[in-house]
């Protein structure tokens, strides 16, 4: 399982992201152990676990990697086991399949005898068809929206709303917010694609939370036990990630100690160029009762 601080807070709170976006970028950079295994170094921070926005990171540089004439239009992952970063992590990429136009990718990251992430990606080549696309939501510019930090991604967010995800009161299971990495990336569209599965991993849980009165992602590791066993990625167009792009999400249903999320990103241009889903364990450690 696959889990984060999460929190976010407005740029004149105390609280800075926990990553840097060259340490960030120094993950997605992949040494070749031979026989289709993979090593690369963790993003580091102060957490004890694998953040899962990096093992998606790495899965989908991996997968492009190993097809260089198409590109990942799909990537969905489990999280049997969480990952520590004091271990270096293994990944085992398998050709399922090879076609003309499609090609099927199995990647397993591994510490020792844990398998701490399961991910299949479907690539495919650039083609012409027939196109339509839910249009951007009407929710201003970016510039109308509050800087904020949220801890794991470490460049220019903005929240439409302001909405915290730490404030415990009740809220629609809804979050929408603007990200745009403040340097000039490489053209290569796997980098965009890596950084924004990265992205995609970190609010849904908290987005989960706004409903309850008295939670919220702050009560992660302290009320609630938390963490992502599941999560997928479509993209649908290309995009850069070095101009703006929206987050629009939301989660329709928690039950069970289980929660689901589902959100779109939409482009500079407004166009929609990628969807993810995720679900999640949402466990109460302390009887609301008894927290302080």
């Amino acid at each position: 399982m696959s889990s984060c601080p999460g929190c976010s807070r407005s740029r004149a709170g105390d609280t800075m992201s926990l990553v840097d976006l060259d340490g960030m970028l120094a993950c997605i950079e992949f040494e070749d152990l031979g026989d289709g295994r993979w090593t690369a170094p963790h993003v580091q921070m102060d957490y004890r676990r694998i953040f899962g926005g990096q093992l998606l990171a790495q899965a989908v540089v991996l997968a492009a990697a190993s097809a260089p004439d198409k590109a990942v239009r799909s990537l969905s992952c489990v999280f049997p086991r969480e990952g520590s970063l004091d271990e270096s992590l293994e990944y085992q990429v398998e050709a399922v399949h090879d076609g003309r136009s499609f090609a099927t990718r199995r990647i397993t990251g591994t510490q020792g005898d844990r398998v701490c992430l399961m991910a299949q990606a479907s690539l495919h080549v650039a083609e012409e068809g027939p196109e339509h696309g839910d249009p951007l939501p009407d929710v201003g510019r970016p510039e109308e929206a509050q800087a904020t930090e949220l801890s794991m991604i470490p460049w220019s967010c903005r929240v439409v709303g302001g909405v915290d995800l730490r404030d415990r009161g009740v809220g629609p299971a809804e979050f929408r917010f603007w990200t745009r990495v403040d340097r000039e990336l490489p053209d290569d569209a796997a980098v965009h694609q890596a950084l924004l599965a990265h992205a995609t991993d970190l609010t849904v849980i908290g987005t989960a939370l706004r409903p309850h009165d008295g939670l919220s992602q702050a009560d992660s590791t302290v009320r609630l036990a938390t963490a992502v066993t599941a999560h997928q990625v479509v993209f649908h167009r290309a995009f850069r990630l070095d101009d703006w792009c929206l987050v629009d999400q939301c989660s329709p249903v928690a039950a069970g100690a289980r929660a689901f999320g589902t959100g779109n990103v939409f482009g500079a241009d407004g166009h929609l160029v990628a969807s993810f889903t995720q679900e999640s364990m949402i466990r109460p450690t302390v009887p609301a009762q008894d927290a302080s």
